[in-house]
């Protein structure tokens, strides 16, 4: 692993407890005293900082607006780049088949190494300076977010949030075609299991109809407020 003064001089920081910082960037392949647990704990204070962050730079937005910009931020392949501009990929410990596997730039293990990262700040100095840490990292993302997230489709824009929410990922199905060949009517039901909700749109195209059930999904979580 390289030396990890060149990632405290990026995040301004010296660590009291190095010993969290080196663990936050061990993976399981390499030893028992691995990350997961900062991961675990990065994990909740990002989601806290970003949604606080998002209810004040956009006071005029509604709850699901908030929620799915919050789940574009804090997403394992937006949390991977963030990883890679912190060059965490050059620090990470992986066990000899994880590294040769190309473990060192897997987005799972980079997003949590991240979120790691910032479990061990929040337990080595506070959670003040861990928020004004993040808030760096992330203040272009959260000036850009609203255009961002509005250039993502439904499908995407959904997956996201229930990604973020640790829930279920949506399933597609054709409910039924109508019409003839040249001019049909897809009609597709939008399924997340374990919230029992679904949602069902038309389409010209199959393509089309499950954006449409997507967006109808989303506006249903908007309305139950569940995020």
């Amino acid at each position: 692993m390289a030396s990890l003064e060149l990632l405290y001089q990026q995040l301004a920081y010296l660590p009291k407890q190095p010993e969290l910082f080196e663990q936050a960037l061990t993976h399981r392949s390499f030893s028992r005293d691995h990350n997961e647990r900062l991961e675990y704990l990065g994990d909740a204070v990002l989601d806290l900082v970003i949604g606080e962050a998002l209810y004040h730079h956009y006071p005029t937005h509604r709850e699901g607006e908030l929620s799915r910009f919050r789940a574009v931020l804090v997403n394992g392949q937006y949390l991977a780049e963030k990883a890679k501009q912190l060059q965490l990929n050059g620090f990470i410990r992986l066990g000899s088949g994880e590294r040769k596997a190309g473990g060192s730039d897997r987005e799972s293990i980079l997003a949590g190494a991240f979120e790691a990262l910032l479990g061990a700040l929040y337990l080595d100095a506070s959670y003040e300076r861990t928020k004004a840490i993040i808030l760096h990292l992330f203040a272009e993302d959260l000036l850009a977010i609203a255009k961002t997230a509005q250039r993502k489709d439904g499908k995407t824009q959904l997956q996201e949030l229930l990604q973020s929410a640790k829930h279920d990922l949506p399933d597609y199905q054709l409910v039924k075609t109508s019409g003839q060949d040249h001019q049909q009517t897809f009609t597709i039901r939008c399924e997340v299991a374990n919230l029992a909700l679904s949602a069902t749109a038309t389409g010209s195209s199959k393509k089309i109809a499950e954006q449409n059930a997507a967006e109808s999904m989303l506006r249903l979580l908007e309305q139950r407020k569940i995020s």
